[in-house]
């Protein structure tokens, strides 16, 4: 039996995906095999040695510890587009919130309680004030084409938007995903230049921590409006307050509230809600169960953050699936070890990420004792072998 663990609340078409026959679930699992996660943080947790699997189901891993969980052999997935829709959807209703002041003339519309029969001419007099431009006709810049970004940019060009997309890790799948309408641009410049609104839609990370700042703003246009529902750091928020007050910028959307850009005038700031959806939801549960239960049953590894894409059917009579670092020579001593216990290998598939790799031999032959041989070879971190 497998124990998994989960943190937060996993939508039951998520977790009903493990067979109970081998798995069990639960939030008071010990000593779990995977743990299933959202938002809790895990950064204090200890990881047990017979952890193979953490999935977050959810795209960012920042309430992880990848690093650590990397040296410990333990495979960190997300779930890339799972939440991809209901991210798009919000971020064209904050642009359209942003441009028709609604979120202000909500709150102005409840001042009008108790007047009476004179509602009617308050609300014709005092309209003019929320006044906002139509989207349709305007200039979009998508910066990051993945996933979301690229549902954002075909939304936007259908709704009668210029779209513009910058994205210099554009996969060839990516951009068959693209509509026609979109343009591609190779650098940010153009869409910090020339756009009316701008939305992001990249990793946080030390290149794009702060990639909107006061540098970054003074290039724009004065009534640009900024929306990001991607991470809080890629935004200087003080950057985007004294723009806003000097009349650099027309507005600020993020789904990444703080105290710096609460209560400013021309900012929305909602609750973190790109995700917020039963649908998303959903999607993110199923993901994130069926690449955990396809990594412990058959050693593959889909969406994972910190060791390659590897998949491979299993057509001997075992599977060795190595995590190790990646060093020079590595496949030589481990397929030694197995030719030395007499295991022939009928097929063989290696891959590395940075520093870490992820090798899987399908071997056939009596496998008793490989594992050992292979665990002592220099830079392996874990070894697995899967039969039928």
């Amino acid at each position: 039996m497998y124990n998994i663990k989960t943190l937060n609340k996993i939508a039951a078409c998520g977790t009903d995906l493990f067979d109970r026959s081998k798995y069990t679930v639960g939030d008071e699992i010990e000593n779990p095999d995977a743990i299933l996660v959202r938002s809790a943080s895990m950064h204090e947790m200890e990881l047990g040695s017979d952890l193979l699997a953490i999935a977050r189901a959810g795209a960012g891993v920042n309430n992880i510890p990848v690093d650590k969980c990397s040296e410990q052999g333990i495979v960190v997935f997300n779930t890339p587009g799972a939440n991809a829709n209901a991210v798009k959807e919000l971020v064209i209703l904050g642009m359209l919130i942003s441009s028709r002041k609604v979120t202000q003339s909500i709150d102005w519309a409840k001042t009008l309680k108790g007047k009476g029969d004179e509602v009617g001419k308050l609300v014709e007099k005092g309209k003019s004030q929320f006044v906002g431009p139509e989207i349709a006709g305007k200039k979009l810049g998508v910066i990051g084409l993945g996933a979301i970004g690229a549902l954002v940019a075909n939304a936007a060009a259908e709704l009668g938007m210029e779209v513009i997309g910058a994205d210099p890790f554009l996969s060839v799948q990516g951009a068959l995903h693209l509509s026609e309408k979109v343009k591609y641009v190779k650098s940010n410049k153009e869409i910090f230049e020339t756009c009316d609104y701008i939305t992001i839609h990249v990793p946080f990370t030390p290149e794009t921590k702060n990639m909107i700042n006061a540098q970054t703003i003074a290039t724009m246009k004065k009534n640009v409006r900024i929306l990001n529902f991607a991470r809080g750091g890629l935004v200087d928020e003080q950057a985007v307050v004294d723009a806003l007050a000097n009349g650099g910028m027309a507005a600020y959307v993020t789904d990444f509230p703080s105290d710096t850009v609460i209560g400013v005038e021309g900012v929305v700031a909602l609750p973190h809600l790109g995700a917020s959806t039963p649908e998303s939801e959903d999607n993110c549960a199923v993901m994130a169960a069926n690449e955990v239960i396809d990594y412990i049953e058959n050693g593959n590894i889909l969406n994972s953050v910190n060791l390659p894409n590897v998949s491979m059917p299993l057509t001997g009579d075992a599977k060795i699936c190595i995590i190790h670092k990646n060093i020079e020579g590595f496949i030589t001593k481990a397929t030694a070890c197995v030719t030395e216990v007499g295991l022939n290998i009928d097929n063989m598939e290696s891959r590395s990420k940075k520093d870490y790799a992820y090798t899987v031999l399908d071997v056939k032959g009596s496998y008793d004792g490989v594992a050992q041989k292979i665990k002592d070879v220099d830079g392996v971190i874990s070894v697995r072998v899967i039969t039928h």
